[in-house]
């Protein structure tokens, strides 16, 4: 359990609190969350001087939930609505990070992505992400048959190939153990095994907010008779459980239900057919997801996913699949990349994405949802997160730009 004198003298160096802190404060900041956002957020916050910031995280180590459980993609931000956060962070995040990955020799892969269509319906849907990418100035173009055949004769595009030039991969647990080192270097603590309980903002937040957590050896904890630690500013980013924080401070008239969208993975073995190329289906809009797409990691292996299975629990990693659906993903993997040998189609692992509602995952699609981020009304030093799926990890950088400027600027 996270107390302040546990982390005093736990924390990395035993370092003191700051001595620019409030007197009524152990902390000028916490962060909830110790994914690829929460990390990106804390190491920007903890940059600023007089400083002395805490990332919280239920699990023992970073990035365990969905910063680790995702296709790792570089994504190039042509999706999504023009004026929405997802795309104006995505495209900022994009650079940032490959800016970074090159600065820090972080593994990544700018290996661009084929967008493929199958029937004039499809190529009208391709014809939108053109029309839209071209719109907001993210490079992409129709790759000839000829061209196409003779860098990927694998794959199929019966009626076109749009390519994005500038989408990657990148190695996400590099990436965060980067994150995580640069935010410890600037005098940042990280609290591990640390699941928040109970969190009261002290006159609506104006003179901080009161954060008591559990930890697996203490599971059951309550604010009477247990000691809290203290910070001048709060900001939630716990992905899969961020509308639970929410819900911890919000009255019931402002709680939000949130919708899990797990993803299935598959692994893929056999030399042939193996595309150096991302492949994605054309967007459906309404789904919920991407469709099931091939991926690389940085290794060059093959992977398929995500599909789509609506789930209750944030904590229902294992992966599954039903025959009706498994033969769903082969018949939409088949559909791109025919020599595909579909016995070597393993069931690899699974990722949760945090929505905010049974939405589309591209723009256009019924019910598109952003990102939610934003100082809540009616508090003080609150900065609430929530629904960061799909680019977030892309976006992370950006984020937390973002969240710093709402802050101080």
């Amino acid at each position: 359990m996270l107390t302040r004198t546990a982390l005093v003298g736990a924390s990395r160096g035993c370092r003191a609190f700051s001595s620019s802190v409030r007197q009524s404060a152990d902390f000028t900041h916490a962060v909830i969350g110790g994914g690829a956002v929460g990390l990106a957020i804390a190491r920007k916050i903890q940059s600023k001087v007089g400083a002395s910031t805490v990332l919280i995280e239920k699990h023992g180590s970073i990035g365990t939930e969905t910063s680790s459980r995702n296709s790792e993609v570089i994504h190039a931000g042509i999706y999504y609505g023009q004026d929405s956060l997802k795309t104006k962070l995505c495209i900022q995040g994009k650079e940032m990070m490959y800016d970074l990955c090159d600065r820090y020799s972080i593994p990544y892969m700018n290996c661009g992505k084929w967008i493929v269509a199958q029937d004039s319906q499809q190529m009208g849907e391709l014809q939108k992400v053109f029309d839209h990418a071209q719109s907001i100035g993210v490079p992409v173009r129709y790759v000839s048959p000829e061209e196409a055949h003779r860098r990927e004769s694998d794959v199929r595009a019966e009626a076109g190939v749009l390519e994005s030039p500038t989408t990657g991969i990148i190695d996400s647990h590099s990436y965060m153990t980067f994150l995580q080192g640069a935010f410890e270097d600037l005098g940042g603590d990280c609290a591990f095994h640390s699941t928040v309980s109970h969190i009261e903002p002290i006159d609506r937040g104006r003179s901080g907010w009161k954060i008591w957590t559990t930890s697996p050896d203490q599971p059951s904890s309550s604010p009477e008779g247990s000691e809290p630690i203290t910070a001048e500013t709060l900001i939630n980013s716990a992905g899969l459980y961020a509308t639970h924080i929410n819900n911890m401070i919000q009255p019931p008239s402002a709680h939000i239900n949130p919708s899990y969208a797990k993803g299935n993975y598959f692994s893929y073995s056999p030399s042939r057919p193996r595309p150096r190329t991302l492949v994605y289906p054309a967007p459906r809009p309404g789904h919920g997801g991407l469709g099931t797409h091939l991926t690389l990691d940085i290794a060059g292996r093959i992977r398929f996913g995500p599909d789509v299975e609506w789930v209750d629990s944030p904590t229902s990693y294992s992966p599954s699949m039903s025959p009706e659906k498994f033969a769903e993903a082969v018949a939409e993997i088949k559909s791109y990349l025919p020599g595909v040998d579909e016995t070597a189609i393993q069931l690899d692992y699974a990722g949760i994405r945090p929505k905010l509602g049974r939405a589309s995952a591209v723009a256009g699609g019924a019910g598109f949802r952003d990102f939610w981020i934003k100082r809540e009304e009616g508090w003080e030093g609150w900065v609430n997160l929530m629904g960061i799926e799909s680019p977030g990890l892309t976006s992370s950088l950006a984020i937390g730009e973002m969240v710093y400027e709402l802050l101080y600027k």
